[in-house]
């Protein structure tokens, strides 16, 4: 008999489910701890609050970017820079994909928006900070040579996940309905940033 998850990771799996389905807003701990097999009493153990609940959902349920834009950082010159990139395009367009549906309800209530500011504030959090890592991820490429000097390094990181944010909602009002392949998007992204940095080949 497989052994039962620890008591946080049914809350994760229960919250992550929660707000993709009835979104944010709707999300109450009550359900989430129902749909946990726990009291809301062992919910707030693990959770200060529905905002921290979101914030671990973000950061542990959805594609990473935090580790992969740190150690490409750390390591510039490894691999080339369109293959980098390419990765973090990726990543980024699959993790605005699946936190779009979850946080849209936040712009919608101003009291709930500035809960959950204030919650990211006090956990060191938020959505600049993918933008500061990979402008980090260029000047140390930058540095190595890999780009351009007089290149705007942190242009270049708000355009590329700008883009990858935008595709989230961008394609719902076409006839199709479907917005690009993340894959073939997060290419053809990279490949157009490089000519105005100049790493193209790097």
């Amino acid at each position: 008999m497989p052994t039962a998850k620890p008591a946080r990771e049914r809350i994760l799996d229960a919250a992550h489910e929660l707000m993709l389905s009835v979104g944010l807003a709707r999300t109450t701990t009550k359900e989430i701890a129902k749909g946990a097999d726990c009291s809301e009493a062992a919910l707030y153990k693990h959770f200060a609050s529905k905002e921290e609940l979101f914030i671990r959902v973000l950061s542990e349920r959805l594609p990473r970017l935090a580790p992969l834009l740190q150690s490409l950082a750390a390591e510039p010159g490894r691999a080339s820079l369109e293959e980098n990139l390419t990765e973090i395009a990726h990543r980024a367009a699959l993790f605005y994909e699946q936190s779009f549906p979850i946080a849209a309800s936040l712009y919608a209530q101003t009291e709930l928006k500035r809960r959950h500011d204030e919650a990211m504030r006090e956990l060191g959090t938020g959505p600049h900070l993918p933008i500061a890592g990979l402008d980090a991820y260029l000047r140390a490429e930058q540095v190595a040579g890999r780009v351009r000097a007089e290149a705007d390094t942190f242009a270049a990181a708000s355009l590329l996940l700008g883009a990858c944010a935008q595709r989230a909602f961008a394609y719902d009002a076409t006839r199709e309905g479907d917005m690009p392949p993340a894959d073939a998007f997060a290419r053809r992204l990279v490949r157009t940033v490089l000519v105005g940095i100049g790493g193209v080949g790097g």
